[in-house]
């Protein structure tokens, strides 16, 4: 036997692995010390792959990166206090994006709670309504399995009544002391640890969930006929392109909706929603989460345009009666609400997609340097080297939504969606590249960079990932730009607000971030170099560097319309 403490953190792993767990991410702390050998154990033995980063918060994303790109529960492992509240963001993000991360929070035994003791606060539920289940593990619960069962079938969406959302759940794990084993707990643990690789399963776990999965059955050649698109959001999945090509309708897809290929895909779609043809859409199906376009949300609002959203399976985004879309069951319901595509319908937006990707390259090919033009590039470089794609928010998604020219095949792109935030991207892209054993390509703005840019940290003998992260450095928030505020800020009156405000200019130096963090840097002046950038494998961490001006974002996107609505 080891230590009462060393018992439950055994019994806790344990039952993590038996439900698919076979990475932890652990920041240091001394209360959630127990844990630590036992993971240390059980990756010596191969049970488990541990990944020890300092910062809490990064930490977090790297667990939800792993968790993302494997489909498996990835953990993370705290100690006690304010390093529980550090995993928020994390938590959130997993939420909303239907990702099953495990917190496993250290804690003060109960006899110390709501005396002062240090480093003690109330964890248990700290995440409120952002996990599907908390566990508070007592000392003396004997019944580890039986404590944890629940919160593990929670984890995966079969908790309750029914299948319902995947998400995060808190094991808030409290332990007495003493929190380090005695020296002739060695063996034992490493038994432990060897038992536990022993029935450890070798398949490599489902890949990203979509959020429509099942079967699809487009209708049948006498099926009735309309004027519909099959719009796909984050995390439609290649469903919705399967949809689209057996009912022969166009396919708006973003991005990481992972149904951006085939030939109903139309590449510049958000630009045609505002001429003639976008006016004559009668019915809209909508499969994945829609977050990134204010011309698709104008479309699903238009009281002319009947929408329906297939759901085979629930959610967590979507509460009842908060959208005005009919919820389908089915992707034969789907069927029966779009019927196929009227005739010339679908030819129609495949020849002015077609048109519409020629202006856009067009008027990219005339300007310098700018963030859809090097989307365009990063895109097609995982296209064809198979690396993953994670897409940072603001400006970088929405070029990729804009220049990222569908094809046979396309690569498998990540984003945080469920709540957009710039926060932790580069952990998430870290994550994803452990995880899935596969090289990343992350393609992220400068503020997004610097607000994540201690993730760069590892520590010595650390696993270094695959992750090429292209910068696209225009010295500050350019989104704000595109949006309202880049009008007010022509106004001489605001102009100085607004620059200060929403443009959060700076000038910091990234080549000598990456070098305190020892990894390199290379700096792309113009479409040439970031090509030869992109060329290689991605081997190890690098960083490129793409410099670009903002202060012509405006009148870029105003040419782009322009064109695109004159072809």
């Amino acid at each position: 036997m080891t230590t009462p403490s060393l018992d439950t953190a055994r019994a806790v792993l344990e039952e993590l692995a038996g439900a698919g767990m076979r990475h932890l991410v652990v920041a240091p702390g001394s209360r959630s010390a127990p844990l630590a050998y036992a993971a240390a154990a059980a990756a010596a033995a191969g049970a488990l792959e541990v990944h020890v980063r300092v910062d809490e918060r990064g930490a977090g994303f790297t667990a939800l990166g792993i968790a993302r790109a494997t489909g498996r529960p990835a953990g993370v492992l705290t100690t006690s206090g304010s390093a529980v509240g550090n995993l928020l963001p994390a938590v959130m993000e997993a939420d909303h994006a239907e990702v099953p991360l495990v917190v496993v929070s250290a804690d003060r035994p109960p006899e110390l709670r709501g005396t002062g003791a240090n480093q003690t606060t109330r964890q248990p539920g700290i995440f409120g309504g952002h996990v599907r289940a908390v566990v508070d593990l007592l000392p003396g619960d004997d019944d580890v399995p039986a404590r944890l069962a629940g919160a593990l079938a929670a984890l995966a969406g079969r908790a309750g009544d029914g299948p319902r959302p995947a998400g995060p759940v808190q094991l808030n794990v409290a332990l007495r002391e003493p929190l380090h084993p005695a020296p002739e707990d060695g063996p034992v643990l490493a038994a432990w640890a060897g038992r536990l690789a022993g029935r450890r399963p070798g398949d490599p776990g489902p890949g990203p969930r979509a959020v429509a999965a099942g079967p699809v059955h487009g209708p049948g050649p006498q099926a009735w006929c309309s004027r519909a698109v099959v719009v796909a959001g984050d995390g439609a999945g290649p469903e919705a392109a399967r949809f689209a090509e057996e009912c022969g309708l166009p396919l708006l897809a973003e991005p990481s909706s992972n149904a951006r290929t085939g030939p109903h895909a139309v590449g510049a779609y958000r630009l045609l929603l505002g001429t003639a043809l976008g006016g004559q859409v009668e019915r809209v199906l909508l499969a994945g989460r829609p977050t990134l376009s204010r011309p698709v949300a104008a479309l699903l609002a238009r009281a002319d345009v009947l929408t329906a959203a297939v759901q085979p399976l629930p959610v967590a985004w979507y509460e009842p009666g908060r959208r005005r879309e009919r919820v389908l069951r089915s992707w034969a319901e789907a069927s029966a609400f779009t019927g196929r595509g009227a005739p010339g319908w679908l030819a129609q937006w495949q020849e002015r997609g077609a048109a519409a990707d020629a202006a856009v390259a067009g008027v990219l090919a005339e300007d310098p340097l700018c963030g859809p033009a090097a989307a365009a590039l990063v895109w097609d470089a995982c296209r064809r080297d198979g690396s993953v794609l994670v897409a940072g928010s603001s400006n970088p998604v929405r070029d990729l939504d804009l220049a990222a020219v569908p094809g046979p095949t396309a690569p498998l792109v990540l984003a945080n969606r469920g709540l957009a935030g710039i926060d932790g991207t580069l952990a998430t892209a870290t994550g994803a590249a452990l995880g899935a054993d596969r090289a990343v390509r992350a393609f992220v703005g400068d503020l997004t960079f610097l607000h994540d840019a201690s993730s760069l940290l590892l520590g010595t003998g650390e696993r270094e990932p695959d992750l090429q992260v292209v910068v696209l450095n225009d010295g500050g928030g350019g989104i704000f730009t595109t949006l309202e505020h880049g009008a007010v800020g022509e106004q001489a009156e605001y102009r100085a607000t607004v620059e200060r405000f929403f443009g959060t200019p700076h000038e910091a130096r990234l080549e000598a971030l990456c070098a305190g963090y020892g990894v390199a840097h290379h700096r792309a002046a113009d479409l040439a170099a970031l090509q030869r950038a992109l060329a290689g494998p991605v081997r190890g961490r690098s960083v490129v560097e793409v410099p670009a001006d903002r202060r012509d974002l405006r009148a870029l996107h105003a040419r782009l319309r322009s064109a695109v609505a004159g072809r």
